[in-house]
């Protein structure tokens, strides 16, 4: 766990309510705690609340936004040469999709059921996600869903990427990974 880090917002950011996942907008000069950066995302405890706060709104708590974020994209799909090759480049970029108010990632927490590496012309390739949540009530899910969408969007020679949450079979503590385990001190 990260110490938090108390900074004033220096304009207006919109951010997503946790766990309740609404849509928010804080405004310049809140004072907010900086609890988590991970995956190019922020979490922050503001007015009693927790919310999380995009990549590109790292200016508003004084902080440089992640330029790796689309970085793949500009590159050409033909410096892959196998599905098997981007399979691995898919699950490394899920590994950078956190949820916001736990400290390990989708992989580790066993959140993906499911990964499917298609072709669609030469060069291009679907990527099939299934992933499901620590807690069906959860409303971060789509916000979780669509960050994993969209850093599978930049990776080179993928044409479509689909991320689905499934319930079935139910997470529990058992599908988290030794790493996980490790570190949220379960071991």
């Amino acid at each position: 766990m990260q110490t938090p880090t108390t900074v004033e917002l220096k304009r207006d950011c919109e951010a997503v309510e946790i766990p309740a996942g609404n849509p928010a907008r804080l405004p310049a000069g809140t004072i907010v705690d900086i609890t988590q950066t991970l995956g190019g995302t922020y979490t922050v405890r503001a007015a009693g609340g927790l919310f999380r706060i995009a990549s590109q709104d790292a200016d508003a708590l004084g902080l440089q936004a992640d330029s790796t974020r689309s970085a793949g994209r500009s590159e050409s799909a033909a410096a892959l040469t196998t599905a098997e090759d981007l399979e691995q480049q898919v699950w490394d970029t899920l590994k950078s999709c956190y949820d916001p108010e736990i400290p390990v990632n989708v992989v580790d927490l066993g959140l993906i059921y499911d990964l499917r590496v298609e072709p669609t012309t030469p060069g291009c390739y679907k990527v099939g996600v299934k992933m499901t949540l620590t807690a069906p009530g959860c409303g971060m899910g789509t916000v979780i869903a669509g960050d994993a969408r969209q850093k599978l969007s930049f990776l080179p020679g993928v044409e479509e990427a689909d991320v689905e949450i499934v319930w079935d079979p139910p997470w529990h503590q058992s599908m988290i990974t030794a790493e996980g385990r490790r570190i949220l001190g379960l071991e």
